[in-house]
């Protein structure tokens, strides 16, 4: 038996190695029942089945590796945390796993970075700032922490010491590059709300070339290959798919369109109506395209009707699975402005909602936010400028087949009269009218983007139109938008 597990169990890491997670799931489960006691088993079973988005699955596992007493607890308390914040809202029970790690080793830096993060997510700015603070007080020069206070004291107004403690701070220098990063984009977005425009350019500058130096060559950003998938979206899509209309299934609300557009904001007023349930970013139109349809988008030519059902149904099930007896649910990914030509071959009734925001605003915006690896064109202005073009080759194509399946918010018209915008938004995706004597949720929702505090802000038109404070520095950013 002990040979058959060792072979069992080294099949599953040279799987996990490669990235073949749901294999590694299958292998590790028929480990497991050779040895059901092994804790590291039930761990690395939890982290396979988070990777292939069954959660429920993998919160299950984790808490047998618990059971069985896993050497490093806290850790697998914080992946459940994560689970369970990130992909299931379930932010209280988050909580407390993340107080269970620090009631195992309350030094555990990761815990209280993501204790801090949670708490923001759900609007607690003094329990935010706390968790950083026990941070800054076992590491002082980790830039996450001291980053994210300085954000809350700005929105707090206190603007003046997040610049002086980040100064103070550069001075004595960083744990790391990653560090220095963060808290000169920390730094750099204090000045701007201070109205010191040219400093804080010139620490976004700054932030962006550490972050450019540190991204590895093969990240890097390409425009050829961008400019040649939307070549070969558009050439794959020369018409509207021919696919039957469907109506099972949760109806599901698509939002799209450039990063720092107002995605955020639109989801959070549609989460408003009493039959949307925000889901935040999911992963799943992209997991389905790099784990089952690649080459993309070649290999959506060979799809025949059995198998889109099954990519519709492995992507609702996914969905129920996280957010039951939803009604409607979004699905808030920016780049899936990518995916919109598979998101109507699979839900062809789909609507789905495009933002935009005026050019040198959205563009201004994308280079004073530190993304780090997420995204790879964010830390040169030339490279977010070509992105943005070939942003709007690829949806103008998608209008024209689409029409009216498509509905674009202005972000800059929704900050100026967000109620005609949010009613005429509502209207155009089919949501029934609500009924405004129904009591309204006094919670404060639940936002997870890097601008948090922004975001939980009262509308205003201040952002719009905020490029002006940069003309001279967007000068060749303006002088490129004119090829688009």
């Amino acid at each position: 038996m002990n040979d058959e597990w060792a072979r069992l169990d080294a099949a599953a890491g040279r799987s996990i190695a490669q990235g073949r997670h749901a294999d590694a799931a299958a292998l590790l489960q028929q480990a497991i029942a050779l040895r059901p006691d092994h804790a590291d088993g039930w761990f690395n079973l939890g982290y396979v089945l988070r990777q292939t988005r069954a959660y429920p699955d993998a919160l299950s596992a984790y808490a047998e590796a618990l059971r069985l007493g896993i050497g490093g607890a806290e850790a697998v308390h914080v992946n459940r945390a994560a689970i369970l914040s990130e992909y299931m809202e379930r932010t209280d029970e988050a909580a407390a796993e993340l107080r269970a790690a620090l009631a195992i080793n309350p030094g555990f830096l990761p815990a209280w970075l993501n204790l801090g993060g949670l708490m923001e997510d759900v609007g607690d700015a003094e329990a935010a700032a706390d968790a950083y603070a026990e941070v800054l007080r076992r590491a002082p020069g980790n830039g996450r922490a001291r980053a994210r206070l300085a954000a809350i004291r700005v929105h707090r107004g206190d603007t003046a010491a997040a610049i002086r403690d980040l100064e103070r701070q550069l001075q004595s220098g960083a744990d790391s590059r990653d560090d220095a990063a963060e808290l000169f984009f920390a730094l750099g977005n204090a000045l701007d709300a201070a109205g010191r425009y040219p400093e804080a350019f010139a620490a976004i500058t700054q932030a962006n070339r550490i972050n450019a130096a540190l991204r590895p060559p093969s990240r890097r950003y390409n425009p050829d290959r961008l400019e040649r998938l939307v070549d070969d979206l558009i050439a794959a899509f020369p018409a509207r798919p021919q696919t039957p209309p469907t109506t099972d299934g949760p109806e599901m609300l698509f939002i799209c369109g450039m990063f720092r557009s107002g995605s955020t904001v639109i989801e959070q007023l549609l989460g408003r109506h009493p039959l949307v349930r925000i889901g935040g970013e999911l992963e799943l139109i992209p997991a389905l395209v790099h784990e089952r349809l690649m080459p993309y988008p070649a290999a959506l030519q060979s799809l025949d009707a059995d198998a889109k059902c099954d990519l519709r149904d492995a992507y609702l099930t996914a969905v129920a699975a996280n957010f039951p007896g939803a009604r409607y649910t979004t699905d808030k990914r920016p780049d899936n402005f990518l995916h919109i030509g598979l998101i109507k071959t699979l839900f062809p009734d789909a609507r789905i909602l495009c933002t935009e925001r005026a050019a040198p605003d959205n563009i201004l915006s994308i280079y004073f936010l530190n993304f780090a690896d997420s995204i790879n064109y964010s830390d040169r202005l030339e490279d977010a400028v070509h992105y943005f073009g070939q942003h709007r080759r690829l949806m103008a194509h998608w209008r024209a087949i689409f029409g009216d399946d498509i509905v674009t918010v202005s972000y800059d018209q929704l900050v100026r009269t967000p109620d005609q915008v949010l009613a005429a938004t509502w209207r155009a995706l089919g949501l029934p009218p609500i009924d405004p004597t129904a009591p309204q949720s006094s919670a404060a929702p639940v936002i997870r983007t890097p601008s948090n505090w922004k975001a939980r802000s009262a509308l205003h038109a201040q952002s719009s139109g905020r490029w002006q404070n940069y003309a001279a520095e967007l000068a060749p950013v303006i002088a490129a938008l004119d090829r688009f």
